[in-house]
């Protein structure tokens, strides 16, 4: 059974920054690219980034461009996010989602295949 478990959520004032890491067990994430997406009360669920096997290329919303960065550890099976210049309206749940088979759009949650279950991100003013 695959498993995602996020962690490195918390409450951070704005301008801080946060580190989120997604850790994968059941498979592994050969071939797999990456996503991270995020929810925020009264919000759909939106993209947020997403990272190739490789490492190769990443890609990012418009939104949090020049503040986020995307990394993974195929050895440890693990994804990372970094947070920086955080700003309230980062507030959210963040999940990471695994895609195993990488072709095409990568914008929406259907393009995934398995979740974790979110971890909190609160930006204080």
């Amino acid at each position: 059974q695959v498993q995602l478990v996020e962690s490195g959520g918390g409450v951070v004032q704005a301008g801080g920054s946060l580190r989120l890491s997604c850790a994968v067990s059941g498979r592994t994430l050969r071939n797999c690219a990456m996503g991270w997406f995020r929810q925020a009360p009264g919000k759909e669920r939106e993209f947020v980034a997403r990272i190739s096997w490789g490492a190769a290329t990443a890609y990012f919303a418009d939104s949090v461009k020049g503040r986020f960065t995307i990394s993974r550890d195929n050895a440890k099976n693990t994804v990372y996010l970094q947070m920086n210049s955080l700003k309230p309206e980062d507030t959210a749940v963040y999940y990471c989602a695994a895609d195993v088979v990488p072709y095409g759009s990568y914008l929406y949650g259907s393009d995934y295949d398995y979740w974790g279950q979110g971890t909190q991100v609160t930006v204080s003013s």
